[in-house]
Order: C-alpha cells, then sequence, then structure tokens
C-alpha cells in the first residue's frame, strides 16, 4: 500500500495518526477542513490535507493502493451521506484503496430494548444521524463488491477519554434520568479504539464488520455519576423520564430512546484485542487520580 490516509482527523484522528507515525517511515496524511485542525495534525507528525469533502475537488488525494481510515462524519442533515458518495467517485477516478477501514455507530441497530446485540443484528436506525451511517455502510459495500477492495467496518459505540468527559455539563447541574429508567448504553476509550484501528488494518478479514465497546454496558446515567465521583464533582439531578423533554436537548432525547448492550466477542476473537482500559473505571482512573493529588495540594 503506498500511503496511510485519515480522512476526518479529529481527536481519534490524531492519535491514531501519532501511532502509525511510529510504525512507517513516510508520514501518514491527515484530511481536515479547519486550519487549527491541519495545525494539530502537523505537531503530531503527520502531513496535512486541507480538503472540504462537500465543496473541493479531491484530486489531489493519493488514493491509489492507499490504506485508508474513514473518520469524516456524514453531513448533519438528511438521510444520505454525499460525502462519501463523493469520495467513492474520486476512488473511481483516481484508484481504489487498497483497504478502507470506515468508524460507523452503534446507532445503526436503533432501539433493541435493552437486549445483547452482536453484528448480526437487524440495521433499523431511529434517528436520522444513523439514517446516514447505514447509507454510508450500504455505499461502501457496494463499492468494495464491485472493485475488489478489502472495507472494514466499525461500528463505534461512545467515545470517551480523560480528557473528553461531560464535566462542564455536570458542572452546570444539568440532570440525568432517574438510573432505574435510564437506557442501555455502551462505549469505548479512545486509546483502545485506535488499537482496534490498528488491529483491523494489519489483520482483521475482508469485509469485516465488528462491534467496538469495551464489553461493559452501562446506563447512561450511571456514566455521568461515574465520570462525577471520579472528577469531585457533586452528582448530576435525577428526574424522572417523563419530565427529560422539558430538561434534555433534542440530541440526548435521541440517544434516551435507544437501549442495547453490545456484544463484542467477534472483535476479541478475531483481532486478540486486549483492553488497555477494560470497563469505564479503568478508563476513568487518570482522572480519579489527579483529582486526588489536587486535594493533597
Amino acid at each position: 500500500m503506498k500511503r496511510q490516509i485519515i480522512i476526518g482527523c479529529g481527536y481519534v484522528g490524531q492519535l491514531l495518526l501519532r501511532r502509525l507515525g511510529e510504525q512507517c517511515a513516510q508520514p501518514p496524511i491527515g484530511v481536515a477542513r479547519q486550519d487549527a485542525t491541519l495545525t494539530a495534525i502537523a505537531s503530531a507528525g503527520g502531513e496535512p490535507m486541507q480538503l472540504d469533502l462537500d465543496r473541493d475537488p479531491l484530486d489531489a488525494l493519493p488514493s491509489d493502493r492507499a490504506l485508508v481510515f474513514h473518520f469524516a462524519p456524514p453531513p448533519s442533515e438528511g438521510a444520505q451521506d454525499s460525502r462519501t458518495a463523493r469520495l467513492i467517485e474520486h476512488f473511481g477516478r483516481h484508484g481504489h484503496p487498497g483497504r478502507l477501514i470506515y468508524i460507523s455507530t452503534t446507532g445503526v441497530y436503533g432501539d433493541c430494548a435493552g437486549a445483547w446485540v452482536d453484528e448480526s443484528w437487524p440495521l433499523h436506525p431511529a434517528a436520522q444521524r444513523s439514517e446516514r451511517r447505514v447509507h454510508a455502510e450500504q455505499q461502501l459495500r457496494d463499492w468494495a463488491a464491485g472493485c475488489g477492495s478489502d472495507l472494514i467496518i466499525l461500528r463505534v459505540a461512545g467515545i470517551y477519554a480523560a480528557d473528553r468527559l461531560p464535566l462542564e455539563r455536570i458542572r452546570q447541574g444539568a440532570p440525568v434520568v432517574k438510573a432505574d429508567q435510564a437506557p442501555w448504553s455502551n462505549r469505548i476509550h479512545a486509546e483502545d479504539l485506535v488499537e482496534v484501528c490498528l488491529a483491523a488494518a494489519q489483520r482483521a478479514p475482508a469485509g469485516a464488520i465488528y462491534n467496538v465497546c469495551d464489553g461493559h454496558p452501562s446506563t447512561m446515567t450511571d456514566y455521568f455519576l461515574q465520570v462525577a465521583e471520579a472528577a469531585g464533582l457533586p452528582p448530576p439531578p435525577q428526574i424522572d423520564l417523563q419530565e427529560a423533554p422539558e430538561h434534555l436537548s433534542p440530541g440526548m432525547l435521541s440517544y434516551m430512546r435507544e437501549s442495547r448492550r453490545l456484544d463484542n466477542a467477534r472483535l476479541r476473537e478475531e483481532l486478540g484485542i486486549v483492553w488497555r482500559y477494560p470497563d469505564l473505571s479503568a478508563g476513568l482512573a487518570a482522572v480519579r487520580a489527579n483529582t486526588a493529588g489536587a486535594e493533597q495540594r
């Protein structure tokens, strides 16, 4: 493969870029739209490439036989992903990647009433943001079947890290739904997600789809309570689910309408993933240590 390219090189993409840079002589290409992100890519040792996937010509993107990590989100409206469509058109004109890793979302399963869900579960997205991901997955499957390139789809749960936590929301006293009424949710630490991306690039069979989560689901309320405790903040107030429309944002309400527990057995068995942060408590250990240190000072 000629080049390693991260399309949509935000927080997780920059973590991955640093790891890729340690493994190859040629710096990975980080594709982004904003100037600040391009500066961060260069600081991380990557080769920044500024592209607006909605408007700019993509001719400069060296896709032929490349290893591509497609992290760019779909547009914010509608039921289709026109950005992925533009990338596929570019591949047809300028050369197909040898392998493409696509980050999708577990929202493609929709509301599963708290059931354990593996990769064979039917796709039934409940929100438009998830419909766009289903559309992107289908476009990419059709593309891979037509050109013979390897496609790996990672259906990723909620991503968190020590410096990517809802601390401001908790400080503001925003409420959460009562613990016994909150839906099941799933998560993955950003650094473990990077390990999954590397493993998928190196040894996942072509066409594989994986649920990416730590395998220890809990409720959204439990997540906020654990984060608050780790950061030494007061626990958020809890409200009845019927009160939620008056207090929660439309985006948060959308998440509250979906409940599922993700099975990650295929990921662990096929790729041999060993988690650095096997559950939320382990992932928040650094936050707890920093909080304790601040109290001692």
